[in-house]
């Protein structure tokens, strides 16, 4: 299995159609601002994920720029996910395009 870059505006449609968002930022980072409705998957949570999430489900990783997340997305895709996506630009890009789609932490 392997994993697929996708640019922001080709992920939308992808998220809008019941895809899971997992955030791969720091926990301060993800609680100040995140995709909506996206997990903050953690190295403490990534088992529990992995085992509780239908491998059908597409999933969209996202960094703060793209790169980090590449790394992640290729781990999940080895885990048996059939239809992992890096998102390209990551959450700096997202929530430059996107704002509108962006949960503001507490």
């Amino acid at each position: 299995m392997t994993y697929t870059c996708i640019d922001i505006a080709d992920a939308l449609p992808i998220i809008e159609n019941n895809a899971a968002v997992v955030d791969i930022r720091d926990l301060v980072s993800f609680e100040t601002s995140h995709i909506s409705n996206a997990i903050s998957l953690t190295n403490d949570n990534v088992q529990s994920f992995i085992s509780t999430t239908e491998k059908q489900q597409p999933i969209i990783v996202c960094c703060y720029h793209g790169n980090s997340s590449k790394g992640a997305a290729e781990y999940l895709a080895s885990e048996g996910f059939q239809e992992v996506y890096s998102l390209n630009g990551g959450f700096s890009q997202w929530s430059a395009m996107f704002p509108e789609q962006c949960e503001m932490g507490l």
